[in-house]
């Protein structure tokens, strides 16, 4: 019993020796700035400038700001728009590839490629998709007799541009429904088709109510992107046309980076995150109303 007892303290020592590094990377890398990010956001700071208190300044400020409120509802409209048309494309991919086809490996990681492509790369490949001139969108719309369209050039349809783009990786969220789809017991397909259910009642009585917690951790993960999205308006837009691209995360960067205004920037920094908290406390508290977990209901 003593020799038990002395191994389970040296495992202990070592667990937390191991642990070690991990949470110094935390501390170091992610709650220190964040701890100094809010004291920042308190006060009215220029770079290359001292740093004044300035309290709840930079707060009070942003309700003025008309850039803040374009921003954000930005940012909410493209996560509005992005978050359901990925989950529809990834969820209908994956079922696809559910299937018992020759050569399902080669097709799953044929659409898993785009996820790979650097993101950079990836926003340039779509500059070039969507040019008005010579782009492969508008060549092929071209061919076809249909009207062409100015794309993230334009306006009115900038946003529905960078949504549509937004399904090109789909990927990671293709990967998790599958994985999903796998634990379905095979058993209740057999007994509703057993009772004459087709493939569309079995979709929606079996394997829809399966899925819903993976359904739900896609859409927590996907919202939470969403509102961090930036390589398209820094690369692609720079925030236009006419602000109509001017990403909540890109208006920051302007702000910090461009403008020298660290306190401000801090400011967005942290409404975004008390955004992000509370649009992710509704999902949960609403979750309950629709996701079906099998072992709970069990209870």
């Amino acid at each position: 019993m003593r020799r038990g007892s002395g191994q389970q303290r040296v495992e202990q020592r070592w667990g937390v020796l191991l642990a070690v590094p991990a949470v110094l990377g935390f501390l170091i890398f992610t709650a220190g700035p964040m701890i100094a990010s809010l004291g920042f956001s308190l006060t009215d700071w220029q770079i290359g400038g001292t740093p004044s208190f300035a309290g709840a300044g930079n707060y009070r400020a942003l309700l003025d700001d008309e850039l803040f409120w374009k921003s954000l509802s930005v940012t909410t409209y493209y996560t509005l728009g992005a978050v359901p048309l990925m989950l529809i494309v990834a969820l209908a991919v994956a079922m696809l590839l559910n299937q018992r086809v020759r050569g399902l490996p080669v097709w799953r990681t044929i659409f898993y490629l785009p996820t790979l492509v650097p993101a950079i790369a990836n926003v340039v490949l779509w500059i070039w998709i969507f040019n008005p001139d010579f782009g492969l969108l508008n060549s092929l719309l071209r061919q076809g007799g249909l009207p062409t369209g100015m794309w993230i050039y334009a306006e009115n349809t900038a946003i529905p541009s960078l949504i549509v783009m937004s399904t090109w990786g789909f990927g990671n969220t293709m990967v998790i429904f599958l994985a999903g789809l796998q634990g379905v017991p095979r058993h209740l397909y057999e007994a509703v088709s057993v009772d004459g259910a087709g493939p569309l009642r079995r979709f929606w009585h079996i394997t829809l109510p399966m899925l819903t917690p993976t359904i739900f951790y896609n859409l927590v993960v996907g919202v939470i992107g969403t509102f961090q999205v930036f390589n398209q308006a820094y690369v692609m837009t720079e925030g236009g046309p006419n602000n109509a691209t001017l990403f909540y995360v890109y208006y920051l960067f302007r702000k910090a980076f461009s403008e020298g205004e660290m306190g401000y920037a801090s400011a967005l920094a942290w409404v975004l995150f008390m955004i992000i908290v509370f649009v992710t406390f509704l999902l949960f508290r609403n979750a309950r109303r629709w996701v079906y977990y099998e072992m709970a209901d069990a209870r």
